[in-house]
């Protein structure tokens, strides 16, 4: 009896979202904030009486399952972890259920005004944002003193290119820099992209015609090959972000630009073998600002198919909330918290003493301009990404070619002019160009 009105009192706490005891399904990625909620689920559980079945998935494999299912109303889900890129498409395919109804102690406008809009569709939220985050550059401060070398304030990638070069020891198994490698829309391309548009390069002019094969994509994809085969691990056309944060946690990277989100990990005495030896600096720039540094949002969204629904909105309104990231500080400490979210997360003085690259983070987040990526015009939004449907298929097969470059199947030329291609044809199918 006791357990039924404690149930009953926590449903009134998350807006009344649930009524009889269910098992939801949610879909979600294996990165280490989701089995980090995965892990404390059971908090909720406990709470509410419900049941979480559980499919954790590579990025690329979930993906594709979450983009099937919803696609032809599969149901297999109650709830999805999708991004940024997907909330606003989906939304206006009317696949997902609106999130307009929190409840009050939710507290909407604690998110970051950025982050709201990015996974918002005509002024409705669609998706609970469980982080956000933008890119930055990881380095070895103290491989960085030991050469006599200096970080400057805003690096550039001819700095990269030397300190790379410089710190690279093969024979120690220590490596100048990581770059993402494996093949995937957002896996390589979230990294490359951002290296075209500081490269002066854009993914389609104002008629939507691709300028794959132009010089600014042929500049970044031979620095890109040149600094990975010169000064990156061996198998880096494998390495996605997991494995970057084992290579460079283990003290095999001097440098390594990703996402913000990683800093908590590779600061984490517990998981991370160079914690307190890290230090951190802006996305490099190579000829213009803009769209050097990307933002991205996981998130938590209940496609229309869930019979779920007010189970499910329960568990988002728990997840993503206030309470949730003290329960992962009081668990793993502050320094562990999902990042990015919310302004009480960086205004509390025990996250800022964990976490000393918080102001950075959260300077990148909100100057990241998904409305203007590039430094010529574009019809599309988007920093790391292309804000249209068929992008997940062009990211992945232009992601495809720069690897294969990498590994050397291919030459740059090559594979840019079969990027060019492709990617026109693609765009000519879907009815952007004649």
């Amino acid at each position: 009896m006791r357990q039924i009105i404690r149930a009953a009192a926590v449903a009134v706490l998350l807006g009344g979202f649930t009524a009889q005891a269910e098992t939801i399904t949610i879909a979600t990625v294996n990165n280490n904030d989701m089995i980090v909620m995965q892990r404390l689920s059971s908090t909720w559980e406990k709470e509410t009486n419900n049941k979480i079945n559980w499919v954790v998935l590579e990025e690329n494999v979930l993906r594709q399952r979450v983009t099937t299912d919803i696609a032809t109303g599969g149901g297999q889900f109650d709830i999805l972890t999708i991004g940024s890129y997907e909330t606003p498409i989906w939304a206006k395919q009317n696949w997902l259920a609106t999130l307009d109804d929190f409840p009050k102690n939710y507290d909407l406008n604690d998110i970051f005004r950025p982050v709201r809009e990015a996974l918002s569709a005509d002024n409705h939220l669609y998706a609970a944002p469980f982080y956000a985050e933008s890119s930055f550059t990881m380095y070895r401060k103290d491989l960085f003193d030991q050469a006599g070398l200096k970080m400057p304030d805003q690096p550039r990638y001819d700095d990269i290119e030397r300190f790379a070069k410089a710190l690279t020891k093969p024979d120690q198994q220590q490596y100048g820099i990581c770059l993402r490698g494996k093949p995937g829309w957002g896996e390589n391309m979230a990294y490359f992209d951002t290296l075209v548009n500081t490269s002066g390069g854009r993914w389609f002019d104002e008629s939507w015609k691709p300028q794959l094969n132009q010089q600014p994509w042929h500049d970044a994809l031979s620095f890109y090959v040149n600094l990975l085969r010169n000064y990156g691990p061996p198998g880096a056309s494998s390495n996605g972000f997991n494995e970057n944060l084992a290579l460079f946690s283990t003290g095999h990277c001097a440098m390594w630009i990703d996402a913000t989100v990683a800093a908590g990990f590779v600061s984490d005495k517990k998981s991370s073998q160079v914690a307190d030896k890290v230090a951190y600096a802006p996305a490099p720039i190579a000829k213009v600002p803009n769209g050097a540094h990307w933002f991205w949002a996981w998130a938590l969204a209940i496609p229309k198919t869930s019979k779920k629904a007010s189970t499910a909105k329960s568990f988002l309104a728990w997840a993503t909330s206030k309470d949730y990231v003290k329960l992962v500080a009081n668990t793993n400490g502050w320094g562990g918290v999902p990042p990015g979210t919310r302004k009480s997360t960086y205004d509390s003085p025990d996250y800022r003493k964990a976490a000393p690259f918080a102001p950075l983070v959260e300077q990148a987040i909100q100057t990241a301009d998904l409305a203007h990526p590039t430094a010529q015009p574009v019809p599309y939004t988007g920093i790391q990404y292309v804000a249209i449907p068929e992008f997940q298929a062009i990211g992945t097969t232009v992601g495809q070619l720069v690897a294969a470059a990498l590994t050397g199947q291919t030459t740059v030329d090559g594979a840019l002019q079969q990027a060019q291609d492709q990617t026109t044809a693609m765009m000519e199918q879907a009815g952007y160009t004649q």
